[in-house]
């Protein structure tokens, strides 16, 4: 057997070491500082990622990947490749850069798929491989996982097989490739136990605790189209009728012992509209009776702005649900604008969470929300 020469082993040596150093960096998140997130549409033709002002974020998700609900694996077709491709090397380009997560999933794809995957190891593997093989083939520096929402209680568990499974395939690959570490995060719903339906189920907070990098808390969609009787303030911070509020799912967070660092807040860049049953009784629970003006009761914030101007609306803040909304004749829209945001942010802060995130960003008018938001933070 023929020993390293001193020059070779020393070479050998610094390698490992350089290999090792390199795989832990991107490891865990909260040494990265506060996130302040935004998602981005792959179908907002008219929004391209060149538009976005980087300077007011630190993390923006493409939104979204599927994987194939047979083999679990990401088929990507030429046109998705290019979009991707155009993603990644745009950000990266801009001054300052940001990280580039891909998130999969979303709301149009159904729990099933990912209860489906998630049931048996291979099944996972089969996911979790092709995970990794899309995010260093299109230079992402992380994974973004939205399934909205394990429905069950063997759903629960197995999301925390998942989560773990991948932090050790990430770890691993880091290792042998010399590449800093994929970030893992997850899209969740805005408090640790989900109440959507009858059957109880809890999120596996220590399982996210040892193998997430954050979580994403949708903080919003308390009220909506599938509610027509009454108007809502769909991102309430409180309620005084309700523990429907972001507060509320906060906190349970963190009496769930979910580490603060690792808890980032939703914040929504639209409004739910409804049409009320009397102009004239407009508050937040008035009697309504469909949805406003927008797509399906839904308005982006930059679309909001400029019907209040068109509409001469009355715009009301309501310092209970730290919420706004408009009114034009029988139309009535709850949203979140720049007064609101600084207070949400500002509670955000001084819980000592991990940051904030968008949905989503070609939402805003001028990055007013966005600066607003990156402002009140920072300061």
């Amino acid at each position: 057997m023929e020993f390293f020469k001193a020059p070779t082993l020393f070479l050998v040596i610094v390698t490992l070491t350089i290999c090792s150093s390199t795989s832990a960096m991107n490891s865990m998140y909260p040494s990265h500082g506060p996130n302040k997130g935004a998602y981005w549409p792959s179908w907002a033709i008219n929004f391209p990622p060149s538009a976005i002002d980087t300077s007011l974020f630190t993390h923006i998700y493409y939104a979204f990947l599927s994987p194939s609900n047979i083999t679990f694996k990401f088929e990507i077709d030429y046109p998705t490749a290019l979009l991707l491709k155009n993603f990644t090397n745009t950000l990266r380009e801009k001054v300052p850069p940001v990280k580039r997560m891909f998130s999969i999933g979303g709301a149009s794809d159904g729990p099933k798929v990912f209860s489906r995957m998630a049931i048996s190891y291979d099944t996972r593997k089969s996911f979790i491989m092709s995970t990794i093989e899309v995010a260093r083939k299109f230079d992402f520096d992380g994974i973004d996982l939205d399934w909205e929402f394990p429905q069950t209680p063997i759903d629960m568990v197995n999301f925390g097989h998942l989560i773990h499974e991948w932090r050790v395939a990430v770890k691993e690959e880091a290792k042998l490739t010399c590449r800093p570490q994929l970030l893992l995060s997850a899209a969740t719903y805005y408090k640790p136990e989900v109440s959507l339906d009858d059957v109880y189920r809890k999120y596996p907070v220590k399982s996210i605790n040892k193998n997430l990098d954050w979580i994403n808390a949708m903080c919003y969609d308390y009220h909506g189209s599938w509610d027509l009787t009454a108007t809502g303030a769909q991102a309430a911070l409180y309620d005084p009728n309700s523990n429907v509020t972001t507060s509320y799912g906060l906190q349970s967070w963190i009496k769930a012992k979910l580490n603060k660092e690792k808890l980032v807040m939703g914040l929504p860049l639209y409004g739910r509209t409804w049409q009320l049953k009397d102009p004239s009784l407009y508050g937040i629970g008035a009697p309504a009776v469909d949805v406003g003006p927008g797509i399906e009761g839904q308005m982006p914030y930059v679309d909001i702005e400029k019907f209040n101007s068109q509409n001469n609306a009355l715009v009301v803040f309501d310092s209970l649900t730290v919420s706004t909304y408009s009114v034009s004749g029988s139309s009535w829209i709850g949203y979140d604008d720049v007064r609101s945001i600084k207070l949400k942010v500002e509670y955000a802060r001084d819980l000592k969470i991990g940051g904030y995130f968008f949905w989503a960003v070609n939402g805003d008018q001028d990055w007013k929300i966005s600066r607003q938001a990156y402002e009140t933070w920072t300061i």
